[in-house]
């Protein structure tokens, strides 16, 4: 069974969008390839089509926008749940973005058959911070996304780690092979600047999105914000390493 995550950029003609593809196999979801640099609709489109038995998509981005001012309902009971854990959601609305490419992505993808939360060939949107939040336990979310080059390199360390240690998850092991270990590399992620240290943003973002995948895949726990009419977000309710998750003060710059 193949499935994939997808880091969808909120203007994607423009900015570059990430995939994860991956196999689940007998509790062992195995990364197989990965697509840093997608531009556009019908990139994501091509690249998702060349997908041979891909079972089901999860994507970090507003798939349903009904709302033609303030936010989807969805965000705001995910914000009252999350939002003290600075995790609280981006507003997506008709006015904002009257054109949405993800929903254009969306619905493409309903198309070739990939339903709303569906058991058989699906398509669920994500939201990366509160997950890791439940995955790992985390008091709050990870400052990887904001903030100094300091700061971001620091949160990239320590997503990295934790992603990392997915390999020995009691709930859904997460392997990465040799070919694609660098990008969870303290020494490599240190190295990078400018465009590259974004690239690498978006190559973990698309990782933990198919890591997402293949825990709706496996039926674990998890809240369904809102709904597939008005708009929904999928979260895992789920501890996924049994051990402490490294605090990202242990990567903070001297």
């Amino acid at each position: 069974m193949r499935l994939m995550g997808l880091d969808l950029a909120w203007h994607s003609e423009k900015n570059p969008s990430a995939a994860a593809v991956g196999r689940l196999d007998n509790g062992v979801l195995s990364l197989e390839e990965l697509e840093p640099a997608l531009f556009g609709l019908s990139d994501i489109l091509a690249f998702i089509s060349n997908q041979p038995l891909l079972t089901g998509i999860a994507i970090d981005a507003p798939l349903i926008i009904e709302n033609q001012t303030g936010q989807r309902e969805c965000e705001k009971q995910l914000s009252r749940d999350y939002g003290s854990r600075k995790a609280s959601c981006h507003t997506s609305n008709t006015t904002l973005y009257p054109a949405a490419a993800s929903v254009g992505l969306s619905l493409a993808l309903q198309d070739k058959g990939f339903g709303h939360l569906a058991l058989a060939q699906w398509q669920i949107e994500c939201y990366p911070h509160p997950a890791m939040i439940e995955c790992f336990e985390l008091p709050e979310r990870l400052l990887y996304k904001k903030g100094d080059v300091a700061t971001r390199k620091a949160g990239q360390r320590a997503l990295a780690s934790l992603i990392a240690q997915l390999a020995s998850s009691p709930v859904l092991a997460l392997e990465v092979p040799e070919s694609f270990s660098r990008i969870l590399s303290e020494d490599y992620i240190e190295s990078l600047s400018g465009q590259a240290l974004k690239s690498n943003e978006d190559a973990l973002d698309a990782i933990f999105c198919l890591y997402i995948a293949g825990l709706y895949q496996t039926k674990v726990s998890g809240i369904t914000y809102g709904c597939d009419q008005q708009g929904y977000i999928w979260v895992p309710q789920v501890q996924c390493i049994s051990w402490s998750p490294p605090s990202q003060e242990k990567y903070a710059q001297p």
